[in-house]
């Protein structure tokens, strides 16, 4: 007799419509064994926030189509441009992917992303071409009426799948999906995955026209951060509780002016609820409530102040504009700690208890490092910038990658090094234990890139890639350049895989890839590797098979 393979039975709680469809369908079939059934429910799968997790790791865990062995193959499989016009650098968010979901067109595999001229896309991963599309309505118009790269009236934070509003489920791949997205005006939308119907009017979240980033959705709650006083929106950390059915929104600010928290993925969250962000350049006065350059962590939902480390130097990173808030820190386990790594454009790495952010005098760290780059205390286009990742390899080892923009410091020395990196690369390190603290390893050093963005680690494969984005912000005679000036220096993106142990090189796109990306990440999910750029055009990257 037949048996329905178990995945349609997952999959068939997408919605009450087609779960009546499964019961009509089974009456004349047998079940498939539980076990195969709860083996399916357990895999992880998709990729439903920036950096693929609340904590920001950046590892694929569930990936187990890529190897060593055959990533060499890797072709282009698609593109796609879409229908949205960039905004200043802003193109396209990073995309999000989910599986197994099922459609009145069968099971699909999805890649969602958004546009910067307010239009949410949804493709299919196997074909390339569009599933479904939505253009947002926006309310209100920006009072800063000349744009900039700093400000591009755009949206521009990654969405977040999750589920439906509404849903006591916690898990982004079990039950009714939607995908959430904060439009420019302010707003968030809650959309069914399936077919991009509205779930949830739009509801007002933060101010209208500042610059929001990644989305972040834990227990119901989804968070978000603001930076760069675009339009008068004040920097912070915003939270909507989605079982609320006021939609009650908290709000923690970071500082009277500056603090910027524009670290890619936003927001990471620890085992315990806190939420921990980065903060950039401004005042500090704590009676005051200015926080700027330190790691700070907020209690889940309300965003009170729960803890906080700011670094002894701070003044003079504020002084010399070497913001920590270009970066989100990363939250994982080692030994017998859960671990918040952190850094900056000053071009160092903390490790931090998190626990106990900064000690009883919160400007103790764990960990400082040596200064590994950006020797030449150079703001703009040199330092760590977007987000660390991290995975702990079958042995047991746990490694830290960070996106390093220009060259190393003299004094950095990597035991594997491939090469003179003038653009930047991925610097790789090991924890290890000294003197009862946990410390950073140099490990390797990758190939030169231009520029690095956060990696993705998957089967013990580094995806990175080189943006090709022109990273500098004036000119030289010190005046800021326009978006055009520095589309116009920019290049290409490239795709790299690399040994996630040694850093060699196992894979390059080349120049497949046309045109640069802004502020974005690979992303990889069943085989599958997607990059944007900045002309809204979605690569699709796999074997083929």
């Amino acid at each position: 007799m037949r048996t329905i393979p178990a995945l349609f039975f997952i999959a068939a709680f997408q919605s009450k419509k087609i779960f009546k469809t499964c019961v009509v369908l089974a009456r004349s079939v047998l079940l498939c064994s539980s076990v195969a059934v709860l083996a399916l429910a357990q895999r992880p799968s998709g990729w439903s926030t920036f950096s693929g997790d609340a904590q920001r790791t950046g590892w694929a865990k569930s990936e187990t189509d890529l190897n060593k062995d055959n990533v060499k193959k890797l072709k282009l499989l698609w593109s796609l441009k879409l229908d949205n016009a960039a905004k200043e650098l802003n193109g396209l968010t990073v995309p999000l992917v989910t599986r197994n979901l099922i459609t009145p067109k069968g099971f699909r595999e999805l890649v969602l992303v958004a546009g910067a001229s307010d239009k949410v896309f949804a493709i299919d991963s196997d074909t390339g071409k569009l599933f479904w599309q939505r253009d947002l309505p926006i309310e209100g118009a920006p009072k800063q009426k000349m744009s900039h790269w700093l400000c591009p009236n755009a949206l521009n934070a990654t969405p977040v799948i999750g589920p439906a509003p509404g849903s006591t489920n916690t898990n982004p791949f079990r039950g009714p999906q939607a995908v959430y997205v904060i439009s420019s005006d302010g707003k968030l939308h809650a959309f069914n995955i399936v077919n991009g119907e509205d779930l949830l009017p739009a509801t007002p979240f933060v101010p209208s026209f500042g610059k929001t980033w990644s989305l972040n959705l834990v227990n119901n709650v989804v968070y978000t951060t603001t930076s760069q006083g675009c339009n008068g929106v004040k920097s912070g950390v915003y939270a909507m509780d989605l079982m609320d059915p006021a939609h009650k929104v908290s709000y923690f600010q970071s500082g009277a002016a500056g603090a910027g928290i524009w670290g890619r993925a936003g927001a990471a969250m620890t085992a315990s609820g806190k939420v921990l962000v980065e903060t950039g350049d401004g005042p500090y006065d704590l009676e005051k409530g200015n926080m700027s350059d330190s790691v700070i962590a907020l209690s889940e939902k309300d965003l009170k102040l729960a803890d906080y480390y700011t670094p002894a130097n701070r003044a003079w990173i504020t002084r010399k504009d070497l913001d920590m808030g270009n970066m989100t820190p990363v939250v994982f386990s080692f030994r017998d700690w859960e671990l918040v790594a952190a850094a900056g454009k000053e071009g160092v790495l903390y490790l931090l208890d998190a626990k106990s952010l900064g000690g009883a005098d919160h400007r103790t760290p764990l960990f400082r490092s040596p200064l590994y780059t950006n020797e030449e205390v150079n703001f703009a286009a040199r330092g760590f910038w977007g987000a660390l990742s991290t995975w702990q390899d079958p042995s047991g080892t746990r490694w830290l990658y960070a996106p390093a923009w220009g060259p190393p410091s003299p004094d950095a020395k990597f035991p594997l090094q491939y090469g003179a990196t003038p653009n930047g690369g991925i610097m790789a390190f090991k924890l290890d234990v000294q003197d009862g603290k946990p410390v950073l390893v140099p490990t390797w050093n990758s190939r030169d890139m231009s520029v690095p963005e956060p990696v993705v680690i998957a089967n013990g494969l580094v995806f990175a890639l080189s943006d090709g984005d022109c990273p500098q912000q004036s000119n030289a005679n010190g005046g800021i350049l326009s978006s055009q000036d520095r589309a116009t220096q920019a290049g290409n993106a490239v795709l790299y895989a690399l040994d996630a142990f040694t850093g060699a090189e196992l894979f390059s796109s080349g120049d497949t890839i046309h045109g640069f990306t802004h502020f974005s990440a690979p992303v990889v999910s069943d085989g599958r590797v997607y990059v944007v750029t900045h002309d809204s055009t979605v690569y699709s990257f796999g074997l083929g098979q």
